[in-house]
């Protein structure tokens, strides 16, 4: 059944499928669209499934909405009850990843802290490199072998009228 919003874009490209995903933000948590959220994530699951397998050349990246651990935000205790932390957001990313992507950046870069996506515009976030990671790229595990660098483009998050996001 058609989505009700634009939110995935798949093409092959030099043999490797890729999929550009726009997770739902979820506003909070047991709001409509955090359920919807949930169950989008289960989509995709099912979309992967249905459209490749893990032994495939995969990419699945973009803007998830999820911060995949603690480790990926500047300050957990912030952000309790509220969304992109919660056991059931963890839980359907790690449904999604358990299909066979890997995680490229945390591959390379294993426990580094500091190394987030996303900053608020608000109380000076970025300066304070207060952030949160919510931007990755997932591989199958025969592509993320090859892969031969990770980067969260900071610089590019600098500058006048930027995005909250940084390139990844």
């Amino acid at each position: 059944e058609p989505d009700v919003d634009a939110r995935l874009v798949a093409a092959t490209c030099g043999g490797v499928r890729v999929h550009s995903v726009y997770v739902p933000n979820g506003r909070e948590v047991g709001h409509d669209h955090y359920h919807y959220k949930l169950s989008w994530l289960g989509r995709l699951r099912t979309h992967l499934e249905r459209t490749c397998t893990p032994a495939d050349d995969v990419v699945v990246a973009g803007d998830w909405n999820i911060i995949p651990a603690d480790i990926d935000v500047w300050d957990p205790s912030k952000f309790i009850g509220s969304t992109h932390v919660t056991p059931e957001e963890r839980a359907a990313l790690a449904e999604v990843t358990g299909w066979g992507l890997v995680d490229t950046f945390r591959q390379r870069y294993g426990d580094a802290s500091g190394l987030f996506s996303y900053y608020d515009y608000t109380a000076g976030h970025f300066h304070k490199r207060e952030g949160m990671r919510i931007d990755y790229v997932l591989s199958s595990a025969g592509l993320a072998d090859r892969s031969v660098a990770d980067l969260i483009d900071r610089n590019a998050r600098k500058g006048s009228k930027p995005s909250d996001h940084a390139p990844v």
